[in-house]
């Protein structure tokens, strides 16, 4: 009770000062606030104290979003753009902080599972590739696989990405829709990553339809790591919902996957950098 009382007292003060300083510093208030996706993510580490409360008075102003359509519109903008960029260099620590430490423990599993099949995987595929740090990684744990493909939307950041990691000849990096990669260049023996928000920028009937075309090149293994709201309970909502500021959506992984024709051989959720919100994980197979 007294934590939750602390809370609460914490939260009035510091969204009171950051309205007054938001009231004071109009011109440092719109530069936060110019892009919505880049004012949520932004890297604490790098906010002043005076920033840290500004922008927390700024999310909660942030418009309600409820249209599913225009949400998915202006998420793949912003990762079209250069912003995405900027917020890609804001968050690399993220890789260090989360990922290897809450997250690696899917692929040791997808190395058993790998070793279980009477048949060679020659490829892997992240869609939303990022920064790449995850699918350079990956090469480095997985050296029986011969090519690793990176998707992303954002043109400069794949530029960026190809200069980085010249030097491993594994690794490709590619400016294209997921979706229209796997049409044009998807094959059997493939397995497919999102790792840490990508699956949750996508329409739900579009995810659907991008299971089901990865379902159909044959052969392949699909790991999943996925944000959910908290508060999405999959069996009384079994449909996809809002998520977040953003917002972006909270699908329901396991009945997607399953949907497409995949069985699950991992699922588990854990919360995810201590808020109340999940990281879940999917490991799926055709």
């Amino acid at each position: 009770m007294k934590n939750k009382i602390k809370s609460i007292l914490y939260s009035f003060i510091a969204g009171t000062l950051g309205n007054i300083l938001v009231f004071l510093q109009p011109k440092k208030a719109r530069q936060l606030a110019e892009n919505r996706i880049t004012l949520i993510h932004k890297n604490k580490n790098s906010m002043s104290i005076p920033e840290r409360l500004m922008r927390a008075a700024l999310v909660k102003k942030l418009d309600k979003i409820e249209d599913y359509d225009t949400i998915a519109k202006l998420n793949r903008n912003f990762w079209v753009d250069n912003a995405a960029t900027e917020l890609f260099s804001e968050t690399e620590d993220g890789f260090e902080t989360d990922f290897l430490p809450n997250c690696t423990f899917i692929f040791d599993l997808l190395k058993k599972e790998l070793s279980n099949q009477p048949e060679k995987f020659d490829t892997l595929v992240e869609i939303g590739t990022g920064n790449g740090d995850v699918l350079n990684y990956l090469s480095t744990e997985f050296p029986k696989i011969d090519h690793f493909v990176g998707i992303d939307l954002s043109l400069k950041q794949i530029e960026l990405n190809n200069k980085k990691f010249k030097n491993n000849k594994k690794l490709e990096f590619v400016a294209e829709d997921a979706f229209d990669w796997v049409k044009e260049n998807g094959h059997s023996n493939t397995i497919f990553v999102s790792s840490r928000g990508v699956l949750e920028y996508f329409l739900e009937e579009r995810l659907q339809e991008l299971l089901k075309e990865i379902n159909q090149l044959g052969k392949t293994i699909f790991v999943a790591i996925e944000p959910n709201g908290g508060d999405h309970d999959f069996e009384t909502n079994p449909s996809s919902q809002l998520y977040g500021n953003e917002p972006s959506f909270s699908h329901n992984y396991p009945r997607l996957f399953k949907n497409a024709g995949f069985n699950l051989w991992h699922f588990s959720q854990q919360p995810w950098l201590g808020g109340t919100d999940n990281q879940t994980f999917i490991g799926a197979k055709n």
